[in-house]
């Protein structure tokens, strides 16, 4: 499936990743639940229903995937500074262990369906609270994902 790739360097206290984001424009246009067992079908489990919080964060232990089931958002990629993205339903991000993100507002109908590659567990990092180096360690740790969440294609790192 066709993407836009976010190459995003390490930006003050957020390590980001050395692998791109990856942004998918009206990838899956279905309800959530289905959404939800679209991602488990390729590996990408774990997952929740929700928002994205309005502070910069990242996760060091997890691969995470982000899809609008419905509503938009404008999002702020890679830390303060870093590039904004508008997304509406249907959009998925693959953000790669590391990858600071921030919802800067969105629709009051916001929700997205998030998982994570291979069902890992997941942390939740703030710039401002947590030791970068030891951050750097934990994100180089992380295997890449097996297949890709949105076409389930062999996961091909930086493509």
């Amino acid at each position: 499936m066709p993407h836009d790739r976010l190459h995003l360097p390490a930006r003050g206290r957020v390590p980001n990743n050395p692998q791109p984001a990856r942004l998918y424009r009206a990838a899956l246009t279905v309800p959530p639940a289905q959404i939800g067992a679209h991602l488990a079908a390729n590996g990408w489990t774990n997952a929740w229903q929700g928002g994205i919080y309005p502070f910069t964060h990242y996760h060091s232990s997890a691969h995470e995937v982000l899809v609008i089931a419905r509503g938009q958002a404008h999002l702020t990629l890679g830390g303060v500074g870093g590039p904004q993205v508008t997304v509406t339903a249907g959009d998925a991000l693959t953000l790669p262990a590391g990858t600071g993100h921030r919802n800067d507002g969105s629709s009051p109908d916001l929700l997205v369906v998030g998982a994570y590659a291979q069902g890992r567990d997941w942390d939740t990092c703030r710039p401002e609270t947590t030791e970068p180096q030891s951050a750097r360690t934990r994100v180089a740790q992380v295997p890449d994902p097996e297949r890709d969440p949105i076409s389930g294609d062999p996961w091909s790192a930086g493509t």
